[in-house]
Parts: structure tokens; C-alpha cells; sequence
């Protein structure tokens, strides 16, 4: 484009946002609306990310709005549903977490609803002491032994997380029904997800995961002389 008609395109857009405030507010949201999408490209954990995402929508709807550009409208009518579910999805969640923090329950209440219930016969196996541990459990029904051991699992434990995350990735113990069972699974790529998007998700898995350890090293360790 040459100057003079670059100068031209310049001097009338600015004498159409001179004698038109709705097209000056459709440019200030505009800017918003990018700003806010390149802030959210740059956070690291997903609360804030939909948030920027939420508010970013916001300001291409009025764009699309105020402009008007049907195309912007439309595309921003169609993300900001989707982005506010997400939010909520994730806010619930932590809601969860802490309200398992303040109640000192491990007992899996931030995983259930990502988990899938799976039924075995009295005398299945669920896993194998050396098997690859692709997934993590939670004991909905029924009793379950860790063969090697002998410790029972009560229902509403979570367990199978320290071969989960050892370098292995092996099982340590058999995993046997002594009678019918439920139990309700969740795949490691998922929990993994959803580690690295809530903090205080992952600082519970931690804390699960080094206090089976703790249990583990005390089992090993003799009785000392009475």
C-alpha cells in the first residue's frame, strides 16, 4: 500500500473513531481481549489461565459486539461457555481438596469423579507383584488383601500410588479379592494432569505417597530387644 494511501486509511479511521465512540469502545476492547489471551499464554497453573481466558472472551464479545464483526461475536459466544465450565470444573475441585485438608481425609475425594469403577469376582487378582503400574485405585466395596503382606485394604483407601510414581513403575505387592469387589480407577496420565494443575492436589498426593513409605520402612525395621 503506498504512504499516501497508508495516511488516508489512518486519517479516516480516526475521524470515523472521532464521530464514533461505539467503534473507539470496540478497539479498547479489542486490545483487551488480546492482551488478556497473550497474559493467559504465559501462566503456568489453569485457575488463572481460565480466568484470563473468561475475561479475554469477554472483551472480544463486546468487539464483535460494538464493531460490529459477526465472526468475532460468534467464535467468543462459543469459547466463553467452555472456558467457564472449565473454571468451574477446576474451582470445584479444589474446593475438594481443601475441604479434604481441613478434615485430614485422604481418602480420594479429589479423585473420584475422574475415576472409572471396575467389579472382580472373589479371588481375582487385580494386579501382580513386578506388573507395570499404569493406574492408581480406590477401594469402593468389598475386601482386598496386598498378598505379600497381608494387609487388608479398607474400603475408601486409595492405593496402588507409590509403584505409580517409583522409577520401576513396578508393582511391589499382589493385590488379591478375598471376596467381591469395586474397585474405582483412574489412568496415571490423568493423574498426572491433574498434579500439575492444582498445587494442593499434588501436595496431597505427596503426602499419600510418603506416608505408605513411612509405613513400608517401619514394617522393614526389626523390633528392637523387649
Amino acid at each position: 500500500m503506498p504512504p499516501t494511501d497508508i495516511g488516508a486509511w489512518l486519517s479516516a479511521h480516526w475521524a470515523a473513531l472521532s464521530v464514533t465512540p461505539q467503534l473507539l469502545l470496540a478497539y479498547v476492547a479489542g486490545a483487551l481481549g488480546v492482551a488478556l489471551a497473550a497474559a493467559g499464554a504465559l501462566v503456568r497453573t489453569m485457575i488463572p489461565l481460565r480466568w484470563l481466558a473468561v475475561a479475554s472472551n469477554l472483551g472480544f464479545l463486546a468487539f464483535g459486539a460494538l464493531f460490529p464483526s459477526p465472526t468475532t461475536l460468534a467464535v467468543a459466544a462459543v469459547l466463553l461457555p467452555i472456558n467457564l465450565y472449565r473454571l468451574r470444573e477446576i474451582l470445584r475441585l479444589t474446593r475438594k481438596v481443601q475441604a479434604a485438608a481441613s478434615r485430614s481425609d485422604l481418602s480420594g475425594l479429589w479423585l473420584r469423579p475422574y475415576m472409572k469403577p471396575k467389579t472382580l469376582p472373589a479371588g481375582a487378582v487385580l494386579f501382580r507383584r513386578g506388573d507395570v503400574a499404569r493406574r492408581l485405585y480406590l477401594l469402593a466395596d468389598g475386601r482386598l488383601e496386598l498378598q505379600e503382606i497381608g494387609q487388608e485394604i479398607q474400603p475408601g483407601r486409595v492405593f496402588g500410588e507409590i509403584a505409580l510414581f517409583s522409577p520401576s513403575k513396578r508393582r511391589t505387592y499382589t493385590a488379591h479379592c478375598l471376596t467381591a469387589c469395586t474397585v474405582l480407577q483412574i489412568h496415571e496420565d490423568t493423574v498426572r494432569q491433574l498434579y500439575f494443575q492444582n498445587p494442593a492436589f499434588g501436595f496431597h498426593l505427596i503426602s499419600l505417597v510418603a506416608a505408605r513409605l513411612s509405613d513400608d520402612v517401619q514394617r522393614a525395621v526389626p523390633p528392637g530387644p523387649p
